[in-house]
This record gives C-alpha cells, structure tokens and sequence, in this order.
C-alpha cells in the first residue's frame, strides 16, 4: 500500500486549483488533523529539499493544494503567452469541447465528464481567450462556471453556438460508422441478437 505521504500527494494533485481543506483530507484519507498536518509539513520539506522539483504546497485558509514554485513564474508566465497558432492538447480540445457543449459549467464537472484533472487544460484555454468565468456556481464552495468566449467562436469560425454540431447528430454519425468497421457484424441478421 502506498504511503500517507503518496496519498496525500495524490489528492492535492487531483483536487487542482480548488485545494482541500484538511478537514477533507483528513476523512479521505481516514488520519486524525495532527497526523494529517505532519504529513504536510513533510510533503512541504519534500519540495523544498528536492530542486528537481517545480512544486511546492500552498496553504491559504487551511485549504491546501500543489503550485508551482515562485522561481518559475517568469517561465509559466511566458508560456501563458505562447500563440494561439500553436495546436492546442487533445486534453485542450477535450475541455473546450465540454465547455461549449455544457455551458457553463464547473471545473469539477469537467473533470467528472473527462475523469482526470482539467486545471491546466482550462488555464491554456483561459490565456488564449477561448473560455472564461461566467460566474459562480450556486453551491457549496461556490465553484467558478465556464463558458467559451466570442473568441472562441470566432476561433472555430461559427456565429453563434446554435450552429454547434447537435450532439445527437455526433452519436447518430459514430452507430453509422461502427456499421463499417471491421468488427461490425458480416450478417445483418446478427444485429438483432
């Protein structure tokens, strides 16, 4: 099993930008706050020590999450800057097209939808003016909501977002192409089994 230290670890990273309260890392990983706050402050020494490392641990209100180190804001700065003309990640797409499709729509839910963490993907998105905040969520924590920009429309080259591809449409499209795969059934009598 792996160590208090790679879990605690793992759901820093996880949690992203929204950070977790050490009450909530507590439950989650089932140790009392003391306990939890020695593993911090061991996780916070780990990244100090190791200069092989970009992150540190930021603690604001007792809530906790993963950055990166000061000395390299300069650097991220710099590659929030880069051109839009570079292509963007299959995540960045990914994202992009959740938000545009779900509107408006939380960090958490995109990561629900893509079932790994989105920050970076939505921080990429936001530099190059293709998403923004549309607000707060009405629940608990008041998360930020998302939607695409005019940029962004403007970036796909449509007018508006009623000129989206129908997501029914996209289903409808992938059962129609499955028909021709190789793996598609030769007889049309083995549909109907």
């Amino acid at each position: 099993m792996s160590s208090h230290l790679a879990r605690l670890e793992a759901l820093l990273f996880v949690a992203g930008e929204d950070g977790l309260s050490l009450r909530t890392m507590a439950q989650l990983l089932e140790i009392p706050v003391t306990g939890l706050t020695q593993s911090l402050e061991k996780l916070q020494a780990k990244y100090k020590a190791d200069e092989d490392t970009a992150l540190c641990l930021l603690e604001s209100s007792n809530t906790y999450k993963i950055v990166t180190k000061p000395d390299f804001a300069c650097l991220l700065r710099d590659y929030s800057k880069t051109p839009i003309n570079q292509s963007l990640s299959r995540a960045s797409l990914e994202v992009l097209s959740i938000v545009a499709y779900k509107q408006p729509i939380t960090r958490a839910e995109v990561d629900d939808i893509r079932g790994v963490n989105s920050s970076g993907a939505i921080a990429k998105l936001q530099a190059f003016g293709l998403i923004r905040e549309a607000g707060k969520k009405d629940a608990v924590g008041r998360p930020n909501l998302y939607a695409t920009t005019d940029y962004f429309l403007d970036y796909i080259g449509i007018n508006s977002l009623d000129e989206l591809v129908a997501i029914d449409q996209l289903e409808l499209e992938e059962q129609e192409t499955s028909l021709f795969r190789e793996d598609a059934p030769e007889d049309l009598e083995d549909l109907d089994n």
